[in-house]
């Protein structure tokens, strides 16, 4: 094979540059250090307004900032006396009153910044406001901890930031049969005839030849183990369940993968938010409820942890249009068995002591959660993966 036909005939290894070089097959690697424990990221993309997903409904402030905004408190669903949910939220009050359901309140990070695509960079890397990293946190776990690149799986077309390592990457993938497909691809069997030849070294080929390598294995072992599992869960028939869907799959067929990213977009409602923020709301909560029941279904919720959050909150005042603009501090959700503290970790932020900015201030550093997942669940050196030592929490 020459090196014109290598590069001309490339689009599949294309599709599969994120697998990392590093990788050496996944037989070699023994399951049991890499535990049983399953975290299941949740990311609701577009900064998720906060403020009318957890709600301080008898807080007068509330209804004066948002007067054609703010959810009517007959409509809420109470928690207690002072704070309820969304009215779209009712299978997550359901998982609430069993006990299964933690609310973080006032999450952030200091010096927030209010750009969509920076501000998920500062999430999915967990650095501060002022560093820019090419490696997101869980991509780090996995340099450290995970030697498959099926170790953390995206349930997307596309990897996140957050996947990606600095010695290599986790795998994304929407469909364990049709990534197998499509590496069965005929081009890989040509490959393998001339995996010795000299010039497949040259310009970083040998790095593309061998992450397609790794992305064969894995996606055989994907695809022949979650086969196994038939899941008689119904889902809700859209994407977002689909992905929860895909995920419940993996876990419950025992496929060695310690984390699972999804994400469900379209929370940037500066325009008209009501209906939109209730219908994606609604979405969320249907598609977590019936995840976590085929998951109780088949003895694996015990062993796996959820964590959902969004990049930023939004503004305590509407705006002109019905909607909210880009905030600060929000909420975060953590749903388990497990659960040291489930209902609410923490009270609400203040409505009348406002930053400079008019935003909610930020009392909990996202990274102290991720540090307490990783030490706590994952049993992994938190400031290994985060370089930094952070201060725990107790909600697991």
């Amino acid at each position: 094979m020459d090196r014109r036909k290598f590069l001309k005939q490339s689009s599949l290894a294309s599709s599969l540059f994120f697998v990392p070089s590093f990788v050496k097959a996944f037989e070699e690697v023994a399951s049991s250090k890499l535990g049983y424990k399953r975290l299941v990221i949740i990311q609701l993309s577009g900064g998720n307004d906060g403020l009318n997903t957890v709600i301080p409904y008898n807080n007068n402030l509330y209804y004066k900032e948002r007067p054609t905004l703010a959810i009517a408190k007959n409509d809420v669903i109470k928690l207690n006396d002072e704070v309820g949910l969304n009215p779209s939220l009712t299978p997550l009050k359901r998982l609430y009153d069993k006990g299964y359901l933690s609310i973080i309140n006032n999450v952030g990070y200091p010096n927030p910044v209010r750009s969509h695509f920076r501000s998920m960079d500062i999430w999915q890397t967990a650095s501060n406001s002022n560093e820019y990293s090419q490696s997101g946190w869980v991509g780090r776990y996995l340099d450290h901890y995970g030697k498959q690149p099926h170790s953390a799986i995206e349930i997307d077309e596309s990897l996140s930031l957050a996947m990606k390592g600095e010695n290599g990457n986790a795998i994304a993938t929407q469909d364990a049969k049709s990534f197998y497909n499509l590496s069965k691809d005929p081009y890989f069997k040509n490959l393998n005839k001339h995996q010795n030849d000299a010039h497949l070294s040259e310009h970083n080929l040998g790095y593309l030849y061998k992450s397609m390598i790794a992305a064969e294995s894995s996606a055989k072992y994907i695809f022949e183990t979650s086969k196994t599992f038939t899941s008689l869960q119904e889902y809700p028939n859209n994407k977002f369940g689909k992905q929860l869907k895909s995920t419940a799959q993996f876990i419950n067929s025992g496929l060695q993968t310690k984390v699972f990213y999804t994400s469900l977009s379209g929370f940037d409602t500066h325009v008209n938010q009501l209906n939109t923020q209730e219908r994606l709301l609604g979405q969320y909560a249907d598609g977590v409820e019936a995840f976590v029941q085929d998951l109780k279904t088949n003895d694996t919720f015990k062993d796996t942890l959820i964590l959902t959050f969004s990049e930023f909150g939004r503004r305590v005042k509407q705006n002109a249009s019905v909607g909210t603009d880009h905030g600060t501090a929000n909420n975060v959700f953590i749903i388990s068995e497990n659960l040291k503290k489930p209902g609410f970790y923490n009270n609400m932020a203040s409505l009348s002591n406002l930053d400079d900015n008019g935003d909610l201030k930020f009392e909990i550093d996202f990274r102290t959660i991720y540090a307490t997942v990783l030490d706590k669940w994952l049993e992994v050196d938190d400031k290994k993966v985060l370089n930094t030592s952070f201060k725990q929490l107790d909600f697991i």
